[in-house]
């Protein structure tokens, strides 16, 4: 079984690059496995652009030279905002910064509003899966090969060499999303790992369970994947302030909040030991906190100086 990592995926809008950085330092420094950047040009939940955002790859670039010691990562790129081809060069330039740490998520997208403010094309679902297909394909061979040539329906090389090489020898492809007849199938085909985001215990693991059977159909071994989990953070220290920060999450996300509410680590945290052992039980390998600023910063400090050690120690005899 893969070794459980627990992490932060720290969203890069409504604060100063100051206070972002750090952020990844205190997280890395109080042994945090994982810290992501998400993908977007808005803020999410959206509010037609009205928040600071910071774009992801240059983002990244300063969380690999920022931290020494916990996995790096998107989840994930949306593969409709960036050639795969460019992906696949500066996914190898974040492995250098970070000295081999650096891991790619890529998805099929969401955030519509973002992609036709910045004139991208969204089309329509089944088409972005495609791209996503394609796209994984042709990064993995990027990866590790010398030449890449590349002829798709949507994207293309011609005989590209993609120099220096990763320093990992198999750099980790993530897909994110829950869709089962597609995103599931694609995951078994091409990735490393799989990540979901804001889902109940019980349909992660029925989505689990779903990835089980397209990795019989890929003759792929299903141990072989890694299972993340995305919880958004919304940890109070007592009753009074837990409640405080649900309503936080009910005005932030308002219409789309039902989305989240599932998988919304919420309560004091003594209730989210139980909430995460919950989807451990279930099969998560990865479980990551979603920070939003502005987050309850004294109840993420209890988090991870007394969570984060209970939870190695459950996983250690479980």
């Amino acid at each position: 079984m893969p070794a459980i990592r627990f992490g932060a995926h720290v969203g890069q809008q409504n604060l100063d690059f100051a206070t972002l950085r750090a952020t990844w330092r205190m997280l890395d420094d109080a042994g945090v496995d994982w810290i992501s950047a998400w993908d977007h040009f808005y803020e999410a939940p959206p509010a037609g652009g009205t928040q600071p955002h910071y774009e992801a790859l240059a983002t990244l670039g300063a969380l690999a030279a920022d931290t020494r010691h916990a996995r790096i990562g998107c989840l994930v790129f949306y593969v409709g905002y960036r050639n795969p081809a460019l992906l696949a060069k500066a996914a190898t330039t974040l492995d250098h910064i970070s000295n081999g740490r650096f891991e790619l998520g890529l998805g099929a997208g969401w955030h519509h509003w973002e992609a036709t403010a910045y004139g991208y094309d969204f089309p329509d679902i089944g088409t972005r899966l495609d791209m996503l297909d394609e796209a994984t394909v042709l990064i993995r061979h990027m990866l590790t090969e010398e030449r890449t040539t590349f002829d798709g329906q949507h994207f293309r090389t011609d005989d590209a060499s993609c120099l220096p090489r990763p320093l990992q020898a198999r750099l980790p492809i993530w897909i994110g999303g829950v869709g089962e007849k597609r995103t599931l199938r694609l995951v078994a085909r091409h990735a490393d790992g799989w990540n979901a985001a804001y889902v109940a215990p019980a349909e992660f693991a029925r989505l689990s369970g779903v990835l089980d059977q397209w990795c019989e159909v890929e003759d792929r071994d299903p141990r072989s994947i890694r299972r993340g989990i995305n919880l958004s953070f919304h940890l109070g220290l007592d009753q009074a302030d837990a409640e405080r920060e649900r309503t936080r999450m009910n005005q932030d996300w308002g219409p789309m909040v039902e989305r989240v509410r599932e998988g919304a680590l919420m309560g004091t945290p003594a209730e989210a030991l139980e909430t995460i052992e919950a989807y451990l039980d279930a099969g998560a390998t990865d479980v990551n906190v979603a920070l939003r600023a502005p987050w309850n910063e004294a109840a993420l400090e209890r988090y991870l100086k007394e969570c984060l050690p209970k939870l190695r120690k459950y996983v250690s005899v479980s």
